[in-house]
């Protein structure tokens, strides 16, 4: 599922969903209304499904204590199934939505319920054949369960469309004053509250006339948002000293243009995450002028919101809502000023010796043995001041470590772009403080303080310009046509701008580079092939408060969601010393929403007793480096098979995720497959563990009840030294198009094994260099 721009509507709108854009200033610039255009009989079944999933359960005592309030709130009287209705009339985008809706068409019918649900949908009592809605409750349960690990792939794909969106839209919601009334049950206190009186205090700072840094942030003046009046968009881009042409005409290569705006520059970045951000700013730094278009907004430190739902709508991919075309796997992305660093986890790993070998021996690449590539590892770790020291380790790292030592797995300290005292759980939404230093922090900075640059946000490439010159057979790259404008609101015209550049850089990632690329007219038949995506599985534990059993446990009081997102990492089945394929152990940052989107769901009861123990549940994952490989096709469709190596690797990995948290004192272990099997630590004898570990680590994958996951996606633009097998050459410029560099995860050969960031910042660096080396050359020819 891929959320995009909202439907254009008018003032008859049904459904009033706020989604807040923020000027570069941080500002709300201005709204935008979606609505729900369901059919009374989609919504009919739609309402009957989310009421399943998140019934009302009545308990005894106190009708106000915030656990029966939990219990007694269903989705319809939180108006979910309204949310869920607008999130399916055009939010959302993927290439099973029809069938979606044509099944809950269906369900709305006698004749379609008794079809899809079988005899658990009758009736004792005439007519005996009813539509799902009329289907009594405890036997509707029944049906989505059954529904939930059917041999028929399509079923499978139906249940877990409406968990996911009825489970996170419950969680994530919020009131006017940013609060969610399941969050008292959760113990869970919404935005970092420290995070809540910075932004009271600053509030009060600049009523009173102060201004800083941290609030409006330090790319404020960089940031350029064409919402602004056109000529004053101009007049600053001609003060930071990029030629701009007015109306139609010619550009300054000779070529016809019909946009209101031409805008000259050296190099022009499309992308502003780990690949834009260093090659813009090291191009910066070296006096080119440098433009960069990011489709997201920037969000200032004090500007983020902290709040689950919010944030990912904003900043990531999708709304955090992007899928494989079958929902197999969810996909997670940033999208905004900064890219996935704005809202990663903080892992900073160098390139694995073994992977850079591979790269180099088996794939050709001299790069990865360079003195180059090591120095460029050095200045991307500098600048983003990667330490691996550890301060105060958070519940879940503490699990992970306190099982590794106990059973002596090797862990290890995850090095980290951010300070030891950086311990915050909220990184995942943006970084509140500017302590971990993503390209927003960091090369983007370096390019505003330059004087050569400037961001335009809440911009979309449609297209990279290129044409044959002198007569050559080869195309060169002249530039990019980017839209701004229609988002959401008839009122708002579509405006399209063309930059005129001497080199085009494309760096909007393992999913959009391919996009564009096609788009633009590009045949390279490897572009958008060999698609890696990290895939991820999870297993959890519980650790009550005080846990008598261990006694001795240094975190009995901690909540999983607080403390510093990654400090600790197991290699116990990464293979690094042989295959190099396997996977290794991390944990992960689950809110709410995103908590509740990964446990199992057997029942409305079990679900929520399962949610309220959501503050000591553990979770940690193993993350496959993929042999299997996955496409990226027009218009956004995502495709992806999981090799059986693969899967073999991620049920070690479950196997020794169980033993770990068992270690680390866990009361009850499980994982998420359909049934939501877990086991009693306390009661269960060792050969009832052993029984239950095995069983559940030899389950095919597709038993899941959740979607696996992928927070790195890589290898659709792949480098190479063969054209007929990669996109990109070892300089980084496309073998199709001359002055047309990607920088991005799309690059990598084959899957990294471990996170990427440090990895594309370096191969971003060289391909800066690549380009300089472009420049100079035509600079020289003139």
């Amino acid at each position: 599922m891929a959320a995009t721009g909202s439907r254009r509507v008018g003032d008859d709108f049904s459904i009033d969903i706020l989604s807040t854009v923020m000027t570069s200033s941080g500002s709300i610039s201005k709204q935008i209304h979606y609505v729900n255009s369901l059919s009374s009989r989609e919504m009919d079944s739609l309402t009957a499904a989310c009421d399943t999933i998140l019934p009302s359960i009545q308990l005894p005592g106190d009708p106000d204590h915030p656990l029966n309030v939990f219990y007694r709130t269903s989705a319809s009287m939180s108006a979910i199934h309204e949310s869920a209705g607008e999130f399916l009339s055009g939010r959302l985008q993927h290439t099973a939505l029809w069938l979606l809706r044509v099944a809950l068409w269906f369900l709305s019918t006698w004749y379609g319920t008794f079809f899809i649900c079988g005899r658990a949908s009758l009736s004792s009592h005439f007519p005996y054949f009813q539509k799902f809605s009329k289907v009594l409750p405890h036997k509707r349960e029944e049906i989505l369960l059954s529904l939930s690990f059917s041999s028929f792939y399509l079923y499978r794909m139906f249940f877990k469309a409406l968990k996911y969106l009825a489970a996170l839209l419950y969680f994530t919601q919020v009131d006017e004053k940013n609060g969610n009334p399941a969050w008292k049950a959760l113990d869970y206190c919404g935005p970092d509250p420290d995070f809540i009186k910075l932004k009271e205090q600053e509030q009060e700072e600049e009523e009173g006339g102060e201004d800083d840094e941290r609030r409006v942030g330090p790319l404020c003046k960089a940031v350029m948002h064409l919402d602004n009046h056109e000529d004053m968009v101009s007049n600053a881009l001609h003060k930071a000293g990029f030629p701009i042409s007015i109306g139609g005409g010619k550009t300054s290569r000779g070529r016809k243009t019909s946009s209101s705006l031409t805008i000259s520059c050296d190099v022009v970045v499309v992308g502003s995450g780990s690949g834009g951000g260093v090659v813009a700013g090291a191009l910066a730094k070296a006096g080119y002028s440098v433009l960069v278009l990011e489709k997201g907004n920037y969000y200032a430190r004090r500007n983020l919101s902290l709040l689950e739902g919010q944030s990912m709508e904003k900043m990531y991919e999708g709304g955090g809502l992007l899928a494989t075309d079958d929902l197999g796997v969810v996909v997670l992305s940033g999208s905004a000023v900064g890219g996935g660093s704005a809202v990663n986890w903080s892992a900073s790993i160098r390139t694995p010796s073994h992977v850079a070998n591979e790269w180099c021996e088996k794939q050709g690449l001299e790069l990865f043995r360079s003195k180059m590539y090591k120095e460029a590892l050095d200045v991307v770790c500098e600048r983003m001041g990667v330490q691996s020291e550890l301060g105060e380790e958070g519940f879940n790292n503490a699990v992970l470590r306190k099982g590794c030592l106990e059973l002596g797995y090797p862990v290890n300290n995850i090095p980290r772009n951010s300070s030891v005292d950086h311990h915050c759980g909220w990184c995942c939404f943006g970084c509140k403080d500017g302590q971990k230093k993503g390209t927003n922090e960091t090369w983007l900075v370096d390019l505003a303080k330059s004087g050569r640059g400037a961001i335009l946000s809440g911009c979309k490439a449609l297209k990279v310009l290129h044409e044959k010159k002198n007569g050559r057979t080869t195309r060169t790259a002249t530039g990019v046509v980017f839209e701004h404008g229609g988002a959401g609101r008839r009122t708002r015209r579509r405006v399209r701008y063309v930059v005129d550049s001497k080199v085009t850089v494309v760096s909007c990632g393992a999913l959009g580079t391919p996009t564009l690329l096609k788009r633009s007219g590009l045949k390279n038949p490897n572009i958008g092939k060999h698609l890696h995506l990290h895939p991820v599985v999870m297993a959890w534990g519980y650790f009550p408060t005080n846990n008598p059993s261990s006694p001795s446990w240094p975190n009995s009081e901690k909540k999983s969601y607080e403390g510093s997102i990654m400090t600790s990492m197991s290699t116990v089945v990464a293979n690094f010393d042989s295959s190099g394929y396997g996977a290794v152990i991390q944990t992960p940052a689950l809110h709410p929403g995103m908590f509740s989107v990964v446990t199992p769901w057997v029942s409305g009861r079990d679900f929520k007793d399962r949610m309220i123990r959501y503050p000591r549940t553990a979770h940690i994952f193993a993350l496959a480096r993929d042999q299997g490989t996955g496409e990226v096709n027009l218009p956004m469709s995502l495709k992806y098979s999981l090799d059986p190596k693969d899967e073999q690797n991620l049920n070690r990995g479950v196997e020794k995720m169980l033993r770990i948290l068992v270690a680390a004192g866990a009361e009850e272990v499980g994982t998420h497959h359909c049934k939501g099997e877990r086991l009693n630590v306390k009661t269960a004898s060792s050969h009832e563990f052993e029984r239950f570990v095995k069983k559940v680590s030899s389950r095919p994958l597709r038993d899941l009840s959740t979607p696996i996951y992928s927070a790195h996606q890589m290898g659709s633009c792949r480098m190479g030294v063969d054209e007929g097998r990669s996109v990109v050459k070892e300089t980084g410029e496309t073998w199709e198009v001359e002055g047309l560099f990607i920088a991005d995860t799309s690059v990598f050969p084959t899957a990294l094994g471990v996170n990427p960031m440090v990895t594309v910042q370096a191969i971003a660096y060289c391909t800066a260099q690549s380009v300089i080396n472009v420049l100079l050359r035509k600079k020289l020819s003139k």
